[in-house]
């Protein structure tokens, strides 16, 4: 067994979309103009192939396409997080074999289901997976997309499988991070990350492992800035940062971050890429709305971030 390294599920992980075309053909030369831009960025890790990444709308061999020209295009300057959640078994552990063999640095996976799974058909299904490769692996718990509640017991039964490293956990209903984070390092030892942008503040400043970030994704530096803040307990930073943010957040709200991505790609002047159907591209006032909510960080159309002083 490999050994783990200990900076891969820490810090900010930037979770890009994958563009692609209405039949699910990825545009790897797009693609790889997002990767670079997060490793001038200089983020802690890239998610790829998450929710934001749309692997579920995406045909097996279109996924490792995208993986191989992300590590081509990366040159392992970051490490690559991608996500091997299906639906069958037999897919995920595909997908995570050709992760190890194209050079992903670790995995990430979330419980996809259409049968409500049961907490032991899941175990059974990461047990499956863990087993099929050496590169450690992240727990992808998003209730909000798959419909599954990992309970405690599960998640420390998880836990012991050799490759699990981390959690990535949706925002806690009540705020609590330091309660959650105590109790889930104490019964489960992970590495403990949240994702949810509008929480990065608080999750950080409590001490969580990582933050996954939609829009570090698309916009790294100013969320980079936000994370470097609450990391180093910077409070007063952090808060104003977030307070910068909060327009862009209430569009996430609204209109769910993986629409709104799609509008900055074009904003930023990245490329034109389409959300895959049924996902609609957002109205012309919604745009509007995005345009004004980020319009304080960043020069629209230059693909350049600027934070305010």
């Amino acid at each position: 067994m490999q050994a783990h390294n200990p900076n891969l599920f820490r810090g900010l992980s930037a979770f890009p979309i994958t563009p692609a075309d209405t039949e699910g053909r990825v545009d790897t030369e797009m693609l790889a103009c997002l990767m670079e831009r997060l490793c001038e960025a200089k983020v802690d890790s890239i998610g790829l192939l998450g929710s934001t990444g749309i692997y579920a709308y995406l045909p097996v061999e279109e996924r490792k396409r995208a993986l191989e020209a992300a590590v081509e295009a990366v040159q392992g300057r970051v490490p690559i997080v991608v996500g091997v959640g299906a639906l069958r078994s037999d897919n995920a552990v595909a997908l995570t074999k050709h992760a190890q063999t194209a050079g992903a640095d670790a995995l990430l996976m979330a419980p996809v289901s259409y049968t409500p799974l049961t907490q032991d058909e899941a175990f059974e299904h990461y047990r499956a997976v863990t087993a099929a490769s050496e590169l450690p692996l992240s727990i992808y718990n998003n209730p909000s997309t798959t419909h599954f509640a990992f309970g405690a017991d599960l998640l420390e039964r998880l836990s012991r499988l050799p490759t699990v490293a981390a959690v990535k956990m949706p925002l806690p209903p009540d705020n609590d991070f330091a309660g959650e984070l105590a109790r889930l390092r104490d019964s489960t030892g992970l590495a403990i990350g949240y994702s949810g942008d509008w929480g990065m503040a608080g999750a950080l400043l409590a001490g969580a492992d990582a933050f996954y970030s939609v829009l570090g994704g698309m916009l790294p530096r100013p969320v980079m800035a936000l994370a470097h803040a609450a990391r180093n307990r910077d409070a007063a930073e952090a808060e104003r940062l977030d307070a910068l943010l909060q327009p862009l957040w209430d569009t996430f709200r609204s209109y769910g971050s993986l629409r709104v991505m799609y509008v900055l790609l074009d904003m930023l002047g990245l490329g034109l890429a389409e959300p895959p159907r049924p996902i609609l591209p957002l109205s012309t006032e919604a745009r509007e709305k995005i345009a004004a909510a980020v319009a304080p960080i960043i020069g629209v159309g230059e693909g350049k971030e600027t934070l305010l002083a």
